[in-house]
């Protein structure tokens, strides 16, 4: 049984398909059965129309970015096309995202990643590569690993941290970016109103809170 929040993500191979409705309607029936019972709410729906030959994916993107802002799983309707898409499965097991497929639906991003082991055949091979290096290093005497007792943090170690958390905080606004703009269109602009959506809406903030500041809003907008 369903339950929480979900976004819908629809796939055809052909503009002929996509405008005809025949495959998208024969998906979203398949969404509508599994969330059929329970306590679940259907954020959004996003449809891609995308052949073969491309690898970009614009509107899982912006699935995946909407399932973030709201800790929701991501639905599609069935696994077994998208099970040799590579691009896909790699897609999901980097986006952090929860996944059920309507099929399938004890497929879970576990499932996904077995799939995907073929395509993540090269990395394997350089994760294999860069251990050896390090063990190679650690046999020679360097020293491997985090700070030690004793050790002092340098300039270029508080840079590398700073960037870390620049960036995962570029990457948190970029995710926010549309329901910014959403609540934007709909005239809520001061920053005491968007904190005021934005926490009503079930989003957290970036550090996980349940409650936005005016600061938090005004950091996030300054980042957009």
């Amino acid at each position: 049984m369903a339950n929480g929040g979900f976004v819908s993500y629809l796939r055809v191979s052909t503009d002929r398909q996509g405008k005809s409705g025949h495959s998208l309607e024969a998906q979203r029936a398949a969404v509508a059965g599994y969330l059929n019972g329970g306590s679940w709410t259907l954020i959004n729906e996003f449809v891609e129309v995308e052949s073969g030959k491309r690898d970009d994916r614009p509107e899982l993107a912006k699935a995946l970015a909407l399932c973030r802002v709201h800790d929701a799983t991501l639905v599609i309707a069935k696994l077994d096309r998208l099970s040799r898409d590579a691009h896909f499965l790699l897609s999901m097991q980097k986006a952090g995202v929860r996944f059920v497929a309507a099929d399938m639906p004890f497929a879970d991003n576990f499932t996904v990643g077995l799939m995907a082991m073929v395509a993540q055949k090269e990395r394997e091979t350089i994760s294999a590569n860069t251990k050896a290096a390090l063990k190679a290093a650690k046999d020679r005497g360097a020293k491997l690993g985090g700070l030690r007792e004793g050790q002092v943090l340098t300039d270029d170690m508080r840079a590398a941290g700073r960037a870390a958390r620049t960036d995962k905080a570029n990457a948190r606004a970029v995710d926010l970016a549309p329901v910014i703009a959403e609540l934007r269109v709909a005239g809520v602009t001061t920053l005491s109103a968007i904190a005021k959506a934005l926490t009503q809406r079930g989003i957290r903030t970036p550090r996980g809170k349940d409650v936005w500041s005016e600061v938090q809003v005004s950091r996030l907008l300054a980042r957009l």
